[in-house]
């Protein structure tokens, strides 16, 4: 699918928050700049979290919470070892009650929870991205049947 600019990658986020459910793991891959915070972004506020939504590059995670759900938004990008996950205790976050979104799960290959829902991004040329959406799981593949109207242009 192509995103012809910012505005169209947050609407994805967005589209995407509406039908993810607590205990669901998003994973965001694509090189730098090619708009995975942005997406993240646009999740997280239509998920209701007021405020400003910061990238985690330097702190690894920030963390969302609500009466309902805990979100936790991931940059593994200065990873350079998988290890490094296991060492950073952030396991726990990936339970029944909490969304987690992974930028770079690449970085900690093999050791991360299966992606629900995977998306990769792409910016093949300047002002627009191209986005590929799968899943990895049962959860992850009624989650994109139920995204699949949303896409639809009006």
């Amino acid at each position: 699918m192509h995103l012809p600019d910012e505005a169209a990658t947050r609407a994805l986020g967005a589209r995407l928050a509406a039908v993810l459910q607590p205990g669901m793991s998003v994973h965001l891959s694509g090189d730098l700049g090619s708009g995975k915070t942005t997406l993240a972004r646009g999740l997280i506020q239509a998920l209701g979290f007021a405020g400003r939504v910061k990238s985690p590059s330097y702190t690894l995670v920030e963390s969302y919470e609500d009466s309902r759900l805990s979100l936790y938004h991931f940059d593994l990008f200065r990873f350079h070892d998988p290890e490094e996950w296991q060492d950073a205790g952030f396991r726990e976050c990936f339970n029944g009650r909490s969304i987690c979104l992974v930028e770079w799960p690449e970085r900690a290959a093999g050791l991360l929870p299966a992606a629900d829902v995977r998306i990769r991004l792409v910016a093949p040329r300047p002002g627009g991205r191209d986005a590929t959406i799968d899943a990895e799981t049962d959860r992850g593949r009624r989650c994109l049947t139920a995204l699949d109207p949303l896409l639809r242009p009006a």
